[in-house]
């Protein structure tokens, strides 16, 4: 009786009932914006609250507004300026020194077998060593002046851009080269229409993990032996347990990271405007 109804159903009734899927409608870029700043205004919220109220010692964690006042003395009165303009310089400095060679160095290993086996080896080698266990190496050979804190932010960048070129190179669609020399292009113009644009994506994500790890050097860098920067104001205010001056020092650091971040992403929709996940403020 069953298998009879069943039947003389139509054939769309008698399948299963499709999932229906509601249209999924693009999010607002400035609401998308907004919701990323949510949790640290509300850190900053309940952070200030609870050191109004007396929940965290003054010594230990002081109120962002104490923080606020610091940083607004430091800037009029003292040298925050100064020591902000020196840390953009040495990092500058040093990401523009370790950018080059790390993309030298990875458009030749991408682009030959014979230069991996005779580079990426010492690279690799290199890149496993700690910071800190240069540093004493480097402050020999460099002393602890200007060359000493800008060869760290240069070596910190230079692994991140190496690896992520060598891998955009090699990950270029063997469909295109091949539609490239069906096209008649020579190795110049293969190299400059096809390979370059096709690892560019790779390439500037290797540039946003570089300009992290610029700071992170510099940090390192410039705790030894500097006498001006950020990294300096942050020693000396341990020297004198003001909480507030390390606290600003590391939000400095942390919207310092934000903004290069946003400028590496710009860059990133600029460039890759063609690219089908970049081609939308949305994309990405």
């Amino acid at each position: 009786m069953g298998s009879a109804l069943t039947s003389t159903l139509p054939a769309s009734a008698a399948s299963e009932p499709e999932a229906v899927v509601p249209p999924q409608h693009a999010a607002n870029p400035r609401m998308v914006a907004l919701l990323s700043w949510l949790a640290p205004v509300l850190l900053l919220l309940v952070w200030e609250a609870a050191a109004q109220l007396g929940r965290i010692p003054p010594h230990l964690l002081p109120a962002p507004s104490k923080v606020a006042r610091t940083a607004f003395h430091l800037a009029v009165h003292g040298s925050l300026l100064h020591d902000l303009g020196i840390s953009l310089l040495r990092a500058a400095a040093g990401f523009a020194i370790g950018g080059s060679i790390g993309f030298a160095l990875g458009t030749a290993v991408g682009f030959s077998r014979i230069a991996e086996a005779l580079i990426d080896r010492s690279v690799q080698m290199i890149r496993a060593i700690p910071f800190l266990a240069l540093l004493p190496l480097v402050i020999v050979w460099l002393g602890v002046g200007e060359a000493e804190k800008i060869f760290l932010v240069a070596l910190g960048v230079t692994f991140p851009i190496y690896i992520n070129t060598t891998l955009g190179i090699r990950q270029v669609d063997p469909k295109l080269l091949e539609l490239g020399r069906v096209q008649g292009l020579g190795t110049a113009a293969m190299i400059r229409r096809i390979v370059l644009p096709g690892a560019l994506p790779s390439v500037l994500t290797g540039v946003r993990y570089a300009l992290a790890t610029a700071w992170l050097a510099l940090v390192v860098a410039e705790t030894i032996g500097a006498d001006a920067g950020i990294g300096f104001l942050a020693m000396d205010a341990r020297e004198f347990l003001r909480t507030d001056v390390i606290f600003l020092t590391i939000l400095i650091y942390a919207l310092i990271g934000v903004s290069a971040d946003w400028v590496a992403r710009r860059l990133e929709r600029r460039l890759l405007a063609w690219h089908p996940n970049f081609a939308s403020p949305g994309g990405r």
